[in-house]
């Protein structure tokens, strides 16, 4: 299966270059942290937005295009390092660990805590400053020149509508990564962890077997009175069966390979993250929760448990932090009237930030007197995906 993507040449539009996406952004702040030459940026954004870049082709650490200018054509490319295989293992480990990561990349997002899971196992999916390495056949000097930057600025569209193009980039594309991913759910020892890591590991002791009660049948526990709670059927089980099993994976590979352990949720916010990740699951955990989980949802699907918490509660931060933030959104727009109280800036009359635990901020909107989780969380306030 080839390795080698083509994207047709974008036809002249006027588009943002910063990319709607928060991940179309990270990269796009990667490029323009890396120049040293604003007017470069400048032209490359004019460059990309009048359908000077050819077909885009995109593979494992490279991307290139041809930049048309009025007196001559130009070849420029642009180059990211590839994960190891290593690195590949470690990241499939995160993904595998919940289901709503798969779902999320399979309907184009990526989802914020991936990326940040990702990184707490030391493999790094968006670049940073000096991570991407621009070269042209034009004279110019300035890294990236115009034409590189206006490749640049056309792979933030491009991430925009397809986050696999960045895993392409890392070195693995849709077909491999999802055969890959399906691999490891079924064969967690051989693709999950290692055989050969399993048998240099010394295992320790194992307590003794407890007494396990016997099995009760169905006549049996009508006898009782015990019933299951309304909705809960043979489906559902065998989803909170799935989605104990991949906890107990993630656990497994935090003690193996220090990836990020699964953190302890109390039950509200275990109820919050099941029918997130399992849509089926809504109904009957509303039944037994007594309570609307809709919002709710929509805040850990954005921001995982802090993107849940800011959404429950407040709390007081350095009031340094709400400043820096409040200065930051002033001097972008010196007309907007700001509020603050505790971890929440209020922006005119129906916009919020709110600030996480971990330095996120979280967008809402005002929607029929009651805040909305509106969008991604980012550590910049300016760079927010609404």
């Amino acid at each position: 299966m080839s390795d080698v993507r083509g994207f047709p040449a974008y036809a002249a539009q006027h588009r943002s270059t910063r990319g709607r996406s928060w991940w179309a952004r990270a990269w796009v702040q990667a490029m323009e942290d890396t120049s040293l030459d604003n007017d470069q940026l400048r032209r490359g954004r004019r460059y990309a937005n009048s359908g000077q870049v050819g077909t885009i082709t995109i593979s494992p650490g490279r991307i290139a295009a041809t930049v048309y200018s009025p007196d001559d054509t130009y070849e420029s490319v642009v180059r990211v390092d590839e994960l190891s295989a290593d690195d590949w293992r470690r990241f499939q480990a995160e993904v595998a660990a919940r289901a709503g990561h798969i779902a999320a990349l399979l309907d184009g997002e990526m989802p914020h805590d991936l990326v940040e899971a990702a990184a707490d196992a030391g493999v790094t999916l968006l670049p940073g400053i000096g991570d991407l390495d621009p070269s042209c056949t034009c004279d110019a000097w300035e890294l990236p020149c115009q034409h590189a930057a206006a490749l640049c600025y056309q792979v933030a569209w491009l991430l925009d509508a397809d986050p696999f193009v960045l895993l392409l980039l890392r070195g693995r594309t849709r077909e491999t990564l999802l055969d890959e991913l399906q691999l490891s759910a079924t064969r967690p020892t051989e693709a999950g962890v290692p055989v050969a890591d399993v048998l240099a590991t010394t295992a320790a002791e194992l307590p003794d077997v407890p007494e396990l009660p016997g099995k009760v049948s169905v006549d049996e526990l009508a006898v009782t009175g015990i019933e299951p709670p309304e909705g809960f059927g043979p489906a559902v089980l065998q989803l909170l069966v799935l989605d104990a099993a991949r906890r107990a994976r993630a656990i497994l590979n935090a003690l193996l390979h220090g990836t990020r352990e699964p953190q302890p949720l109390d039950d509200w916010q275990d109820s919050i993250r099941l029918a997130a990740d399992f849509p089926g699951l809504t109904e009957p955990l509303t039944e037994a929760t007594g309570r609307d989980l809709a919002l709710g949802i929509q805040a850990w699907r954005y921001g995982g448990r802090p993107g849940l918490d800011v959404f429950e509660h407040t709390w007081t931060p350095n009031p340094a932090e709400l400043n820096r933030a409040r200065t930051e959104l002033l001097a972008a727009d010196d007309d907007l009237a700001i509020t603050t109280a505790r971890n929440q800036l209020t922006i005119g009359a129906d916009t919020q930030l709110r600030l996480d635990r971990d330095g996120h901020w979280h967008p809402y909107r005002l929607v029929d007197e009651t805040w909305i989780p509106a969008g991604t969380p980012s550590k910049d306030p300016l760079v927010i995906e609404w």
